[in-house]
């Protein structure tokens, strides 16, 4: 089931007096239950894909289809209604607020959402997610206590904690050693299958694409390569 639909996606921008086009005519299709791995040398418009798919930038043309709704038609507020409602994101640092406790990250991520549950549900909800995450024994850690792994498992848990739809992760592992990488993707590969998402991430670490079902290599903008993976 196609979850998120990416049509004839085309971004510019202005350097200087010259207008460069990043993306040319992009399309890509993000299924339920399944791992997207974008990759490509720098400047090939990895990033720039993943924040307009989810709205967090605007695109010159094309079309982002969430749930029959075409992101660029949208006011900006309902855009950003449906990222703190259907969205989660992780990125190469977790952005963890340092003065609050792990469970005070992920009760703000649920305000946020606007999440209407009581506050004995909202405790089982945190901590059914960090079970999740392996993170259980950390509740009432502040980020300065926690590791570099940690921390992005923390991040995860952040990002699923509204039960989204869909995650994007940028580069979640670029700031992690082999072991902490390979942990946290298939932490990340874990959580789309159970809970049944559909994640968009980039990578420049080729060893991270055994935990994808798809892989679509770019270059200058277009998409040169998509197809699946063994472990589809």
């Amino acid at each position: 089931m196609t979850q998120l639909q990416l049509e004839q996606i085309r971004k510019s921008f202005i350097n200087g007096e010259v207008e460069e086009e990043v993306l040319k005519g992009v399309d890509l299709s993000l299924q339920k239950g399944e791992v997207t791995a974008l990759i490509g040398a720098s400047g090939s418009g990895k990033s720039t894909l993943l924040t307009i798919a989810a709205g967090l930038q605007p695109l010159s043309s094309g079309r982002v289809l969430f749930e029959n709704q075409n992101l660029a038609e949208l006011r900006s507020e309902q855009v950003r209604n449906i990222r703190a409602h259907y969205f989660g994101f992780v990125f190469q640092s977790s952005h963890l607020v340092p003065f609050i406790t792990v469970e005070e990250q992920l009760s703000m991520m649920m305000e946020v959402a606007e999440m209407k549950i009581n506050k004995r549900d909202k405790r089982k909800q945190i901590a059914d997610v960090l079970e999740k995450v392996g993170m259980t024994h950390r509740l009432t850690a502040y980020p300065s206590s926690l590791s570099g792994g940690e921390k992005q498992r923390v991040a995860v848990a952040r990002a699923i904690i509204h039960n989204p739809k869909v995650l994007f992760a940028d580069e979640p592992t670029a700031s992690l050693d082999s072991k902490k990488s390979k942990d946290t993707m298939a932490l990340i590969q874990h959580v789309t299958k159970s809970l049944g998402m559909t994640t968009l991430t980039v990578t420049h670490d080729e060893e991270m694409l055994a935990y994808a079902d798809r892989v679509v290599t770019m270059s200058d903008g277009k998409i040169l390569k998509n197809h699946a993976t063994k472990s589809m």
